[in-house]
């Protein structure tokens, strides 16, 4: 099952929708964002690889690409029972890497606002879950995966590195403010201290583009000129409530707002997406977990 032709007919930019396949592992039901999913196969036999991580089943080859295969039964720590007969391989594309994810089955795309997806609460989410967000239907929740997080996992040099920063050598400390829409509790630790690290010491974080949003126009509305409050905005494209292309548009369509530049900076960001930010206004679009890249693009934006 290929989804190019399905993305084909995928939502105008700036909406604040998206799609999710969902799928079900055991007997529980979890969802992936259809811009990560290239296609979705059937099983096939997988090459063992000695001492991999365990959450890595192997690896198999799909049209001469050597791919891992990740269990996410392992992955979800949900006991291995008889693996359903509709088993499925979803080959997945982000943060510039390829990975299979093996699943029980993959049932339905549901198109979806961002708003109806809840941040899932500190009371079971505590600082290390994979899910980043709820989403209630009339008799069960599916559960949005941080799938960045399960690959940063299993491959740490695949997240973002500090040393990176430290490459570009010695850097003056800047009071310019920066506001950052992320919705990833481990996104934002690293985000604070890369950017910490490249002398941007006036950073506020945000957990999603409304929060970063209402901060902004109350900003407006307090009649400041926010371009002297706010020198740049860095946001991520995933995130409950509201998704980083719409909170650019909004940020773009604002007369008061506009001249703010805008960086998104998100793992979905390949050659077939860019026209999605281009479309809503950003300044740029940097793949995580490029944080070099981001830093001499915020530089060359702000100082």
């Amino acid at each position: 099952m290929s989804l190019v032709d399905h993305k084909g007919i995928l939502l105008e930019s700036g909406t604040n929708e998206l799609e999710i396949v969902e799928f079900e592992v055991g007997n529980n039901k979890f969802g992936i964002n259809v811009i990560k999913v290239k296609e979705i196969i059937q099983p096939m036999p997988v090459t063992f690889i000695p001492h991999a991580h365990p959450h890595v089943e192997g690896i198999i080859q799909l049209r001469g690409e050597v791919l891992p295969v990740v269990d996410m039964l392992q992955v979800l720590g949900i006991p291995a029972t008889e693996r359903n007969p509709q088993q499925k391989y979803i080959v997945a594309e982000f943060n510039k890497q390829r990975v299979v994810f093996h699943v029980d089955n993959v049932t339905q795309i549901h198109r979806i606002s961002w708003n109806q997806i809840e941040k899932p609460s500190d009371m079971y989410h505590g600082g290390t879950s994979q899910v980043i967000g709820v989403i209630k239907q009339e008799n069960s929740m599916i559960l949005l995966l941080d799938f960045e997080r399960i690959m940063v996992e299993i491959n740490p040099e695949s997240g973002i590195q500090i040393e990176e920063v430290r490459k570009l050598g010695e850097r003056e400390r800047s009071e310019k403010r920066i506001v950052v829409a992320e919705d990833s509790p481990l996104l934002r630790k690293l985000l604070f201290e890369t950017l910490n690290e490249a002398g941007y010491v006036n950073v506020d974080f945000y957990e999603n583009g409304r929060d970063a949003l209402d901060y902004l126009e109350s900003l407006v509305a307090e009649g400041k000129d926010v371009t002297k409050e706010v020198q740049l905005i860095v946001t991520d494209i995933e995130m409950p409530q509201m998704d980083g292309h719409h909170l650019t548009k909004q940020v773009k369509s604002n007369a008061r707002l506009s001249a703010i530049p805008v960086i998104i900076f998100s793992s979905l960001i390949t050659d077939d997406l860019r026209h999605k930010g281009d479309e809503v206004g950003a300044e740029d679009q940097i793949s995580k977990p490029e944080i070099a890249e981001l830093i001499l693009r915020i530089d060359q934006l702000i100082l």
